[in-house]
């Protein structure tokens, strides 16, 4: 009869519901879970005669509360929340570890410090105390710039390692995501409801989407397909597993778990954090860290190369192991440039200085081309030097005890080359270092002739490019052997005698002995040792020996010109650090990391208040109000008390008719 069907409908319809009520408030502090409705519609509808019976209510959808473009967004913006919060918190590692903003310590200091130690040798040359100074000083730089190179290898090798572990993660969700998707579809596609399972199918994706950047694709039947950094993980019930490696160019990257085509276009979650960090922050705070580090090192070594300190010249000389000995190949490449090795022999006085010009040097092995041994062999033949190359590098030493020899850039005592025709010729003596910027000739003309001393007689004195740049008085009012300045510190003095018509000679002027840097690559007579941050060190036999620290650029040891040229160097803006001063760099270094915290502490905050937003707007959808539940508690009981007293009537209604028929 429709009287017990409609009454049937209503009992059913307010039992399900006093079950979805339940069921919602169970659940009202689950993460992840959606308010479910019964959908209530009017039952078919009968005619009986000209009146319009109703067929009760008919209960049979529910439904799951829920805006799956809300979802989306708050799905999205939640996985760059989590990558912003994973680099801001490695940030603030990294400033700790700089220890700047917190006080006056840290690397800053220790490279003053060391520039100090050298302009405080400047006055105290041969003083061991003052040397010594300096060696503790470059050491502790070095320290600070090894701990600071070993803490970003740490967090890069740490780094690799999360990365590889949250991949795990991430395919432990990615199966049960595809399992899920499998048991939703078997229940959905008969007519079921899967609506919890949907719920915690979705926090499974939340999840992930906190591991990496995630797009969903909904399907029928409850199914989603997932995307995890731009790869399909989830296709319906079939899934991919994902790995974490190393890319060719040495990146952080990721694949489907067997191939190699890695990519790092991956944005999102910690696994996007991770990329970033070890590709783009890290790597470049590492690659300002080591350019600091190498500029320093090859700053100072290419002065101290062609210095000596007061333990004088040198017996022998050692380099350091290369990789590979083909000049090509070092970095940056060695092709060029000229060598000027000072020889002295001890028994005679004499000094003589050769050239080693390496674009002159014909290859041992052309297809490889110019090779250390090459340049070995030439120097091996310098009479007084032996020359030569094993596996830990470039040796030179003295033939024997009756010569030594070094790389100084002191001017020869006497003219490298000269034409005079005087009946008799003056004694010439030539002293000084040169302080010019480029190599140079200097080449003195005599202007007039007769006697020096007497007379209008005059050296007239021009570069290698012809320009003339001092005229000297060596005629009336010039006493024989007094000393004459040609400038940037040059000096000559000319004897007793008398010149020719242009007569003239020639004095080589350096700057530096050795413009094609090799003898710094290779390691000889270098202050620090090392590539990078992680390995700079002060060269052992400095260590061993402070006396050896080349503060001077004459052969007497006495003078400070090198060491001058060393403390000069903290406010000399250099090409290598973008015109910087080396302090100027590292601050800007420091400045750099504070302002990208400063960025993501701003960047996260707005998210924040985003996500917070949407999490609001999520929670008017699809959150349980007790309240309301309770409420409509109240409602669906009263409806199924309503309901069982309706049909108690229409039950003594019908007995009622039957005992009369």
């Amino acid at each position: 009869m429709a009287n017990f069907e409609i009454g049937i409908s209503g009992l059913t319809a307010a039992q399900k519901s006093l079950d979805i009520i339940g069921n919602n408030i169970a659940n009202a502090a689950t993460p992840g879970y959606h308010k479910q409705r019964l959908d209530l519609n009017p039952a078919y509808c009968a005619y009986n005669s000209a009146t319009i019976i109703g067929g009760g209510v008919d209960a049979r959808s529910i439904t799951r509360m829920i805006d799956n473009l809300l979802e989306k967004e708050l799905l999205r913006q939640n996985s760059i929340l989590t990558q912003i919060a994973q680099e801001r918190t490695t940030l603030q590692t990294i400033e700790n570890t700089f220890g700047e903003l917190a006080g006056s310590g840290g690397l800053n200091a220790a490279i003053d410090r060391m520039f100090n130690a050298f302009a405080d040798l400047t006055g105290h040359v041969g003083e061991i105390i003052w040397q010594q100074q300096v060696v503790a000083e470059a050491e502790m730089m070095a320290s600070q710039f090894r701990s600071m190179g070993d803490i970003l290898s740490k967090l890069d090798q740490q780094i690799t390692l999360e990365s590889e572990h949250l991949i795990e993660r991430a395919n432990t969700l990615i199966t049960q995501i595809a399992k899920f998707n499998d048991d939703i579809e078997r229940i959905e596609i008969t007519g079921g409801v899967a609506n919890n399972l949907r719920d915690h199918r979705d926090q499974l994706i939340t999840q992930l989407s906190e591991i990496i950047g995630v797009q969903t694709i909904e399907r029928r039947n409850g199914v989603v397909d997932v995307e995890a950094g731009g790869i399909a993980v989830v296709i319906g019930t079939s899934y991919s597993s994902l790995e974490a490696g190393i890319m060719e160019e040495g990146g952080l990257g990721i694949t489907i778990q067997g191939a190699s085509n890695y990519t790092s276009n991956v944005h999102g979650g910690r696994i996007g954090a991770l990329i970033s960090l070890k590709n783009n922050i890290i790597g470049g705070i590492r690659e300002n860290v080591d350019t600091l580090a190498t500029t320093v090192i090859s700053q100072v070594n290419q002065y101290h190369v062609q210095g000596i300190g007061s333990a004088g010249s040198f017996n022998r000389l050692d380099g350091w192991a290369v990789s590979t000995t083909v000049l090509a190949d070092w970095v940056p490449p060695i092709t060029d440039g000229k060598i000027n090795i000072r020889v002295t022999d001890i028994s005679t006085g004499d000094i003589s200085r050769t050239e080693i010009n390496l674009a002159a040097i014909v290859p041992s092995n052309p297809s490889v081309g110019l090779t250390l041994e090459d340049v070995a062999a030439e120097i091996n033949d310098i009479t007084g030097l032996n020359c030569w190359v094993d596996s830990s590098g470039l040796h030179l030493e003295r033939s024997s005890a009756n010569y030594k020899f070094d790389f100084l850039p002191e001017v020869l005592p006497e003219p490298t080359d000269s034409t005079l025709t005087g009946t008799s010729v003056p004694n010439i003596a030539v002293s000084g270092v040169y302080t010019g910027t480029e190599n140079d000739t200097f080449t003195f003309t005599v202007s007039g002739a007769g006697t020096v001393g007497n007379g209008v007689l005059e050296l007239v004195v021009t570069n290698s490019d012809g320009q003339a740049v001092k005229t000297l008085n060596i005629g009336s009012g010039y006493a024989a052997g007094d000393i004459l300045e040609v400038g940037n510190g040059i000096r000559i003095s000319i004897g007793v005698g008398d010149f020719g018509v242009d007569d003239n000679f020639e004095v080589d002027a350096f700057s530096s002995t050795d413009t094609s840097g090799l003898l710094a690559a290779a390691g000889v007579n270098t202050f620090f040792k090392g590539t990078g941050a992680s390995d700079i060190t002060v060269c052992s036999d400095i260590i061993d020996n402070p006396a050896r620290v080349a503060a001077s650029l004459s052969s007497d040891g006495h003078d400070n010109a090198n060491v001058s040229r060393f403390a000069q160097l903290s406010g000399e803006s250099l090409a290598e650090l973008g015109n910087l001063t080396i302090g100027d760099y590292y601050r800007k270094l420091v400045t750099d990391i504070g302002q990208e915290l400063s960025i993501r502490q701003v960047r996260q905050d707005s998210i924040e208040a985003s996500v917070k937003n949407l999490q609001n707007q999520r929670s008017e959808i699809s959150g349980v109000d007790i309240n309301e539940q309770a409420a409509q508690l109240l409602v669906f009981q009263q409806m199924f008390q309503s309901m069982a007293k309706y049909m108690s009537v229409v039950q003594n209604t019908l007995d009622s008719i039957m005992s009369i028929v």
